[in-house]
């Protein structure tokens, strides 16, 4: 198991407890986006992070996010697919009512998390992984095209 994702494991032990106030595995300038749903929106930095889970938590009362698989991705990135329950304060309404498979994506460097984004549909996670990758390997075509114009040899 790779440190990156022992990483992940540990913080969601604290998680799964209700215990959200460990921020020392967060980069100093952290990007933390929630993607989609009820109240999308992207904070930045340790301050920011929290401000975010705030404004974020703060609609909802008695939350559970309960793992069902992590999936290393790359040695930089860890995807983790969740289950979530949780009561809005004001509605009482049950999560579990609405779309509740999550997913969360982790990037990490150098045994930080850089970004933290979380997706209310896992379907979303998984288009947007999906065009990430297209995207990389259309940037690699690029290159390589790039570097044969120029006479230069594939690395």
């Amino acid at each position: 198991m790779s440190e990156n994702l022992k990483l992940v494991r540990a913080l969601y032990d604290d998680w799964e407890r209700g215990d959200y106030t460990a921020s020392e595995w967060a980069h100093p300038e952290i990007e933390w986006a929630i993607v989609d749903g009820p109240d999308p929106g992207v904070w930045r930095g340790v301050a920011g992070m929290a401000d975010g889970f705030r404004s974020s938590m703060g609609v909802w009362k008695d939350v559970h996010a309960e793992v069902e698989e992590y999936r290393e991705l790359d040695r930089d990135r860890v995807l983790v697919l969740e289950l979530r329950r949780a009561r809005g304060k004001a509605s009482g309404l049950e999560l579990t009512q609405m779309r509740s498979e999550g997913a969360v994506l982790f990037d990490l460097r150098d045994g930080k998390v850089v970004r933290l984004a979380f997706y209310w549909e896992r379907e979303r996670a998984f288009a947007d992984l999906a065009w990430r990758a297209e995207a990389v390997s259309q940037e690699d075509v690029r290159r390589a095209a790039s570097r044969a114009r120029r006479g230069c040899r594939p690395r």
